[in-house]
């Protein structure tokens, strides 16, 4: 069987090319993950790649953790597939006593923390918001490749900070840690591109050791990033870089989706494949998408591949926020009521201060929800505490069998037949050792006690973490590379969608991208939302709607206006 079965026209042509530098535009949808994989697989089953001379880079743990794992089900096992960062440190880790004859330094955990007592030397009393302003024009500054002095040049300011006070700090901060012998995060990058940079033989280690590259969501590398990733490279061709411009959501962060949509001039002879044809999501969704970013530069047409099952999503304007959040929950209700999984049905929104009201709506219709972006499900307190339990069960299993002893166990750490009222800690601790049962259960005939712990271990390494039977509520930040079958998204009004501090043109053009990333999450249906407010805070609906119009969306509520004309672009 061929690596290239299964695959359509579009992903095979790009899973074909195994040499020299491609560039694949893929959509929302369109199986980037599976065209990455598949073509990996494809050069180790030909011959023309070595697993361990295979480098895919990617931006986060889970989403490495899945390339592994995606490639163990294709047969291919060697492949260096991390993050960027988790790359760079073992490179640091591995060449820094060869180079110094020390241990490499240490990572701090806290970059705040450290901020905090940089401020101190300075007889500067700041808050924790101020604080973690100053780490991000840190992060910042860093992955764009700039000095201090450089900084300081910009002026940028932070709260009741002057941009003196601001290069102070920041130079008190870094004194501070070199005295400590530490790194911070974005330090990890910026050693390892100045190794290999003074060490030629470092550079050709790497570059003997690593023959073949991807890198996948490549509109968000930074210029520090993308620096780095020529370093590892050379003059060779050998690349691949997978991405979507109209999903560059973290230019704030440092990402330039320029990387990408100059790849071909870059790269003279290099290959250039789109997919645009999505799977994932009902045509009633990929026409709200495709509205949105009509004319945007780099942006796809996708091409719906599912039959028409749902209707014009609908556009609802409440009057205020909290009946916004009334209304969405009891829509919830009813798609339940129907027979749709919780954990099928996301609510996303532009700011995490309106999980809030959306939370509060829910638990009081007894729906459990799942806020993204707190502790990884594997490093919960009762999660740890589970996986511990199972894997002393194992030692010693009982004569009951697995599943029986599976649940005598979490039974014993507090799992009861009925869950508690939803909205508190201890409705999150009951589910998180439910998920734990339901993977027993999901598990195959003949599985032992052994076997289940070892899968456990298995995931938490991978963050492969299972899926709790709530409702999510997220930021479209983090929903970035998840969907779900329904979707709502609430807050399109003017001030949170487009954000309020968003004034400039490339600033509103993100906050349109992050809007089309939380529409491109949908699978089934979609639900839009707005509330005008209340008392000195009146909101008018978002441009976004208007820009999207009534070809591909419904409106209703107080105000059945706002999708019924499209603004010139």
């Amino acid at each position: 069987m061929s690596a290239l079965d299964g695959l359509d026209e579009q992903q095979r042509e790009a899973a074909s090319v195994l040499r020299g530098p491609v560039c694949v535009l893929a959509g929302a949808g369109t199986g980037k993950t599976r065209v990455i994989t598949h073509r990996i697989a494809h050069g180790v089953d030909t011959g023309a790649y070595s697993p361990n001379r295979v480098m895919a880079v990617t931006f986060t743990a889970k989403a490495a953790g899945e390339m592994r794992g995606r490639l163990r089900d294709l047969g291919v096992s060697g492949v260096a597939a991390r993050t960027f960062h988790a790359t760079a440190l073992a490179q640091l880790n591995f060449f820094w006593p060869q180079v110094t004859g020390e241990p490499a330094p240490g990572i701090i955990d806290n970059k705040v923390r450290m901020l905090a007592h940089a401020a101190d030397g300075l007889r500067l009393s700041l808050d924790t918001p101020t604080l973690r302003d100053v780490a991000s024009e840190i992060e910042w500054r860093k992955v764009a490749m700039r000095s201090i002095e450089q900084y300081a040049l910009t002026g940028r300011t932070v709260g009741r900070l002057s941009s003196a006070e601001v290069v102070d700090l920041q130079n008190a901060y870094e004194k501070l840690k070199d005295e400590r012998r530490q790194l911070d995060f974005e330090d990890v990058l910026l050693a390892c591109a100045g190794m290999l940079d003074a060490e030629p033989r470092v550079t050709a280690a790497v570059r003997e050791q690593y023959r073949h590259f991807t890198v996948d969501e490549f509109q968000d590398v930074s210029p520090l990033q993308n620096h780095l990733l020529e370093l590892w490279l050379g003059d060779r061709k050998d690349i691949c870089v997978v991405g979507d411009a109209s999903q560059t959501i973290f230019s704030f962060a440092g990402a330039d989706a320029k990387y990408l949509l100059e790849f071909p001039r870059t790269h003279p002879d290099a290959v250039t494949v789109k997919l645009e044809r999505s799977y994932r999501s009902d045509p009633s969704v990929i026409s709200v998408a495709n509205d949105l970013m009509r004319g945007r530069p780099g942006a796809l047409t996708l091409a719906p591949q599912r039959p028409p099952e749902s209707p014009t999503p609908v556009v609802t304007a409440y009057e205020d926020e909290r009946d916004e959040a009334a209304g969405v929950a009891r829509a919830i209700e009813k798609q339940i009521a129907k027979g749709a999984a919780p954990q099928q049905i996301a609510v996303l929104y532009r700011a995490q201060v309106q999980s809030a009201a959306i939370a509060d709506a829910l638990a009081a219709r007894g729906i459990p929800t799942t806020v993204l972006g707190g502790k990884r499900f594997f490093d919960q307190p009762e999660v740890r505490q589970a996986v511990l339990a199972l894997r002393a069960a194992a030692v010693a299993p009982g004569d009951r069998g697995f599943l029986p002893d599976v649940r005598t166990v979490l039974r014993e750490i507090g799992l009861t037949d009925e869950p508690p009222p939803a909205g508190g800690a201890l409705r999150d601790a009951w589910e998180a050792r439910a998920s734990l049962l339901r993977l027993a259960e999901a598990a195959p005939d003949g599985t032992t006690m052994r076997q289940f712990a070892e899968q456990l271990l298995a995931r938490t390494k991978d963050q492969h973490e299972p899926v709790l039977n709530t409702v999510t509520l997220s930021t479209l930040h983090a929903a970035k590379g998840l969907e779900w079958d329904h979707v709502h998204i609430i807050g399109w009004a003017e001030g949170l969608l487009p954000i309020a501090y968003a004034t400039s043109f490339d600033a509103v053009d993100e906050e349109r991208r992050l809007a089309y990333v939380g529409v491109t999450r949908a699978a089934r249906t979609l639900a839009l939302s707005w509330a005008r407010g209340s008392g000195r805070v009146m909101r008018k609906p978002s441009r976004f709607l208007q820009e999207i119009g009534s070809r591909s969306l419904r409106a209703a509520g107080v105000s059945a206006r706002v999708a019924g004309s499209r603004s010139a672009r």
